[in-house]
């Protein structure tokens, strides 16, 4: 049975770009998918940005992606930066997505400084073992555990300065380095109703009748 480069393709088509609710085909993060006579696939892809903290568990979600399609044996996944990613190589109704995604409705500006998000929806695991995260429309979000790990970290009362520092140990990286993902994945996670962030307490103005 022989495995072409289009099954591959669209299996891949579920595999969700960690930084936006995208697939990796969509973003045009595939270079190449290569498979040899005996069915063995090498795919050559790239990432939005460099030293990104997700590109390792990217790497499985692919491979476990690929190796769902019926036939195929062993997948090697290659980074490349060359030639770099650019928005150019978004499908166009991908950057029509995104386009509607920042343009559409802005919700309130998150201050960072009281916001204290609050993990919403469910997780499900999938019959192949991968994670997804349920919204109340039950909406389902691909994600991977250290995503599972952070969602799970927003309990409503640690604020976002302290889900950082929770984040940097958890990946060993520095806050300086995953300051600015956290506050992309805090957005994204309220953007696809998996995060709500209650607004401060505003007292409540009661008239009897």
């Amino acid at each position: 049975m022989s495995v072409n480069a289009e099954q591959v393709r669209e299996s891949l088509t579920r595999c969700m770009d960690p930084e936006v609710p995208l697939n990796i085909v969509e973003m045009g993060l595939i270079y190449g998918i290569d498979i040899t006579p005996s069915n063995d696939v090498n795919i050559k892809m790239t990432l939005t940005t460099q030293g990104c903290p997700l590109h390792q568990t990217l790497v499985q979600d692919v491979t476990r992606y690929v190796k769902k399609v019926p036939g195929v044996n062993d997948v090697k996944v290659d980074i490349v930066w060359n030639p770099p990613w650019t928005m150019d190589k978004m499908s166009e109704s991908a950057k029509a997505k995104l386009k509607s995604m920042s343009s559409g409705n802005s919700p309130a500006p998150i201050d960072y400084e009281t916001a204290l998000p609050q993990g919403v929806g469910s997780l499900v695991q999938q019959e192949d073992g991968g994670m997804v995260l349920a919204n109340e429309h039950n909406q389902g979000f691909m994600v991977n555990q250290a995503i599972i790990d952070f969602w799970k970290s927003c309990n409503g009362q640690r604020k976002i300065t302290e889900l950082v520092d929770i984040f940097a140990q958890k990946t060993g990286l520095q806050r300086s380095q995953v300051e600015k993902e956290v506050i992309q994945l805090i957005g994204q996670l309220r953007d696809g109703g998996l995060i709500i962030i209650p607004q401060p307490e505003t007292p409540n103005v009661q008239f009897r009748k």
